[in-house]
């Protein structure tokens, strides 16, 4: 399980450029996925073969003196709990600013490693410069430039090295379904409806995210993990808390499952931050049940309402609308199980291993009956196809001229492998290499 870090300091240092370098150093694991306030921002990267999550904690808002300073406290608090190690960055421009001051000063009372990076250090004249940073009590600095990447090498070094050792993930062979949605959608009643009174639970099991339960469900010829991720600490004053915490909790639980049950409020619709949390499930190669809960609460329902709001929630997940979508309530337990029936059924089809020779028995005929249109002249032969040896379905096609094959086609044919092979609600990839 990877480490938490957390990129804060004042508006306008680099923090979002050096926070998108980052994400984006392996593309395997590129993922970023936009808060529910003021812009924050959650991804994972990795560096000498370490992974870690990363909290962007952008957009301050900057008003009067005492406005701001209540802001960012705030802001950096709510990082630093969370994070095992922080990145403070700062502008070596505009040099040492009494806001970089304030938030020097909550740091230095921090039992967590603190990596004071100087920004926009791009010649040897701001080189100098740099050193002001001395100033500011946090010990050595780095020098970086995260428009062109110079000195990150150096910081990540010593983040790495700085980082805590985590402990090893249990292994179990049983699916994890991680239920995520925003608060109050209704993730902790689906649970206790499905474990409340049922005699076949075997114990809770500390998870691998901070305050989330693994909980173990043996029933009606199902057995796996529900990791809940409701469980959210009540720190204190402000609902802005409450959300970030869900959505860090989200994102932890989403990373480490096999199916996402994706659980929103019928009353309150497929909103932003349901939308994030599904699109972060479908980066990670998730597979994703959308559970519509509260559907008895739905006035002036008609004939078509269901259908209707089933057609909304796919024009909103184009293109990737091959998800499996429940009406369901909690209260009146309709359906619930429904949803679990559906959720192993999405766990075994991204299981699923297609042997070759039916693969190509199945997808060739399909190809030569439609095949890629020429492009500049140029006709593309599929000659053999293979799944690859990955944990989610992802398969690759061998032609002669892989880079002629355009995104139509390519949806094409991951719309073909989805209904000859099942795939409902599983990301898949296909690949076209070079014979």
């Amino acid at each position: 399980m990877g480490n938490i870090v957390a990129i804060v300091g004042r508006p306008n240092v680099g923090k979002s450029t050096f926070f998108n370098r980052l994400i984006q150093r392996r593309e395997a694991i590129v993922d970023s996925v936009s808060g529910v306030t003021r812009d924050r921002h959650y991804g994972k990267s990795d560096w000498n073969g370490r992974n870690f999550s990363l909290i962007d904690t952008g957009g301050y808002v900057v008003g009067s003196d005492d406005i701001f300073e209540a802001e960012i406290d705030k802001q950096v608090e709510l990082a630093i709990d969370e994070a095992d190690a922080i990145i403070f960055m700062v502008d070596v421009e505009s040099g040492v600013t009494p806001m970089d001051e304030d938030v020097a000063q909550l740091l230095r009372k921090v039992d967590k490693p603190v990596l004071l990076a100087v920004n926009k250090v791009d010649n040897n004249k701001r080189l100098e410069n740099a050193v002001e940073f001395y100033s500011l009590g946090l010990g050595e600095y780095f020098p970086i430039a995260s428009t062109n990447g110079s000195g990150t090498g150096d910081l990540l070094d010593a983040l790495i090295e700085a980082l805590p050792e985590t402990e090893a993930e249990e292994e179990t062979e049983l699916p994890r379904f991680a239920v995520v949605g925003r608060p109050n959608a209704g993730k902790s009643s689906f649970i206790n409806a499905l474990i409340g009174e049922e005699r076949y639970i075997v114990t809770d099991i500390a998870g691998t995210t901070r305050d989330s339960m693994d909980t173990k469900y043996n029933r009606f010829g199902f057995e796996f993990n529900l990791v809940d991720t409701a469980g959210i600490r009540r720190k204190s004053k402000v609902k802005e808390d409450l959300e970030f915490y869900s959505v860090m909790r989200s994102v932890r639980a989403i990373e480490n499952c096999d199916v996402c049950l994706v659980i929103l409020d019928a009353t309150r619709g497929f909103d932003g931050q349901v939308q994030n949390i599904f699109w972060l499930a479908q980066r990670n190669r998730k597979g994703i049940v959308i559970l519509v809960n509260k559907w008895d609460l739905v006035e002036d329902k008609e004939t078509n309402t269901m259908k209707e709001f089933e057609a909304m929630i796919r024009r909103e997940i184009e293109p990737f609308t091959d998800v499996p979508i429940v009406f369901m309530s909690v209260l009146t337990k309709q359906r619930i199980f429904k949803a679990i029936e559906t959720a192993v059924k999405v766990y075994e089809s991204r299981s699923k291993k297609i042997k070759t020779r039916e693969l190509n028995d199945i997808m060739l005929p399909i190809i030569e009956q439609n095949p890629p249109p020429a492009y500049k002249g140029k006709y593309v032969k599929i000659k053999f196809c293979t799944q690859l040896p990955t944990p989610q379905p992802q398969f690759a096609f061998f032609c002669n001229l892989p880079q002629y094959v355009r995104d139509p086609y390519k949806r094409f044919i991951e719309n073909k492998l989805r209904k000859e092979f099942d795939l409902t609600g599983v990301p898949i990839s296909v690949y076209f290499r070079k014979k």
